[in-house]
């Protein structure tokens, strides 16, 4: 068992030879540099990123074999929570049966990328993201510096490689999220214990296990204090109550921690060898990173000015790389992504919101009891961000065996049908000079999803493309009458209005704007789109 006392010497010293590179990688070769203003100075998001518009998340790993949702790697190790509680009842007691047995039991046996693709494809997704690895700190690719990674465990197979060549092939873009930077102190759980019942103060399974505990098991050979990082920081003994150690967490491993840690400096050797490999071997187009600003403060400098470097050297192009709650010092160096939330201005650099139709790692109650995020709302959400100069990154969740259920097949199918009549006004748009108008006003930032409030006919959404003007009614009117104020103030002059999949429409130009009167007839079943043409809409 690893105890307190030996907490600096593992992580500083032991975990030097847990699958670290002896050195860190060479420093970029080009014209950015690992600051701010370098990046910032020379940065543009490519014009395919600002023509995609809809990207699609394979968020998947073995976080998903639950089927529980969110976080169960973390969650299962502490003692009061919804997800200890389901462990323990489908797996035993986490001092026995740990995440490591979770990652045995992952076959990924349904797997298909290319129905699945398939489906992507027609919802309008023109990239596709794959997790590369979350904070439970397995690779989804060969890695030749971390042993643990699904060429070695779990599904057997480049998972990242497998989507790379797929996606590549249908000539859309492909991109990899990088969430691994917090696996230090995420993993902290790991090492604690229960503070109550009959084995109060037993360590779980990753205070105890060493490289020798795997003979004769699936991960024989591989050391899992590289997998769990070493006990950074793990929980003094002595804690009694579940409350007093969840006060402890929140004080400690479980805040949102972006610094480098000063006694793992292995961990941080790795982290960076990890990512330079990721690049070289995929040279991804997007690379998104689960992280405020960027990753452990210099390297994620360095890993992003590499990343430039690289794809200006390779294709001429420079690639897009997201980090989240950027200020207005960096949001010129990257494209900012608002995880699970809105923008209230139209921006005027390109961004993306990431959302799901569900939790981030699949959970099957969702299924039975039927609460995902229906296609009407993913639409809404996509016209909303897309008028404001951005785009929407959506993920739909995988089960552990790697398919999706009947009820996300059919949302994607619904997806795909608006896209079939409304895409015209969202691929390759650019923003109007207002992006719309209407009441509904939304909590800006991260995570405002949970205060949203629903969208109205009254709520418009505006687009352009060459010199058409689009809006998007958000909400079917009950009368079948829209007004348009925007469009009525100029400048141009409207001298044609017609409904995206059907005909030209009655309008006239009144006090309160241009009204419009929609058919019975219904060519969408949710967020109807007007094409407007006429002299200088546009601008």
């Amino acid at each position: 068992m690893i105890t307190p006392s030996r907490r600096s010497l593992l992580s500083a010293g032991g975990l030097a030879a847990m699958g670290a590179c002896a050195g860190l990688p060479e420093p970029a070769r080009g014209p950015f540099r690992p600051s701010w203003e370098s990046l910032a100075a020379g940065y543009r998001a490519p014009d395919w990123f600002r023509d995609a518009k809809f990207g699609i998340w394979s968020h998947w790993g073995p976080q998903c074999v639950p089927e529980f949702g969110d976080w169960y790697g973390r969650q299962m190790y502490m003692q009061g929570n919804a997800f200890y509680e389901h462990h323990l009842r489908t797996r035993g007691h986490p001092t026995r049966t740990g995440f490591i047995d979770i990652i045995g039991d992952w076959k990924a046996e349904a797997f298909d990328p290319e129905d699945l693709l398939d489906r992507f494809q027609a919802a309008g997704a023109r990239y596709v993201v794959s997790m590369a690895n979350h904070h439970d700190n397995l690779d989804m690719f060969p890695s030749t510096v971390h042993g643990w990674n699904t060429t070695r465990v779990g599904p057997m197979r480049d998972i990242v490689g497998t989507w790379a060549e797929a996606v590549r092939r249908r000539g859309l873009r492909f991109g990899v999220s990088n969430h691994g930077a917090h696996a230090w102190h995420w993993w902290q759980t790991a090492y604690g214990y229960d503070p109550e019942g009959p084995l109060a103060g037993v360590r779980y399974d990753a205070a105890r296990l060493t490289r020798a505990d795997g003979a004769g098991t699936f991960w024989e050979g591989l050391d899992p204090q590289e997998l769990y990082t070493g006990p950074t920081f793990m929980p003094p003994d002595g804690i009694t109550s579940i409350a007093e150690m969840n006060a402890w967490r929140d004080a400690n491993d479980g805040r949102w921690i972006e610094t480098i840690p000063a006694n793992n400096p292995a961990f941080v050797r790795s982290w960076v060898a990890r990512q330079r490999e990721l690049v070289d071997r995929y040279t991804p187009d997007l690379v998104y990173f689960d992280n405020y600003g960027l990753p452990l403060e210099h390297h994620g400098l360095e890993a992003t000015a590499y990343l430039y470097n690289q794809g200006l050297a390779r294709t001429g192009e420079l690639p897009v790389v997201n980090g989240k709650r950027l200020d207005p010092h960096q949001r010129p160096a990257l494209v900012e992504s608002v995880e699970r939330g809105f923008s209230d201005v139209m921006r005027p650099e390109p961004w993306q919101t990431d959302t799901c139709i569900g939790d981030w790692h699949y959970n099957r109650a969702r299924f039975e009891q039927n609460y995902y995020v229906p296609a009407s709302s993913v639409v809404q959400r996509l016209v909303d961000v897309v008028s404001k100069n951005g785009n929407l990154l959506l993920s739909v969740p995988q089960r552990g065996d790697g398919s999706i259920d009947d009820t996300e097949k059919r949302i994607l199918a619904d997806i795909a049908a608006w896209m079939q009549v409304c895409g015209e006004a969202i691929f390759a748009s650019r923003p109007y000079r207002v992006f719309g108008e209407g009441p509904t006003q939304q909590q800006a930032g991260m995570h405002g999803e949970g205060q949203a409030r629903p969208w109205t006919a009254r709520d418009i959404r505006y687009t352009t493309r060459g010199a058409t003007l689009y809006a998007f009614v958000l909400d079917w009117p009950a009368d079948n009458r829209v007004v348009l104020r925007e469009p009525a103030r100029g400048p141009g002059r409207v001298q044609r209005v017609s409904l995206l999949g059907g005909e030209a429409l009655p309008f006239t130009l009144t006090a309160a704007g241009l009204e419009v009167t929609l058919p019975a007839t219904r060519p969408t079943a949710f967020v109807p789109g007007l094409r407007l043409e006429g002299p200088g809409l546009t601008g």
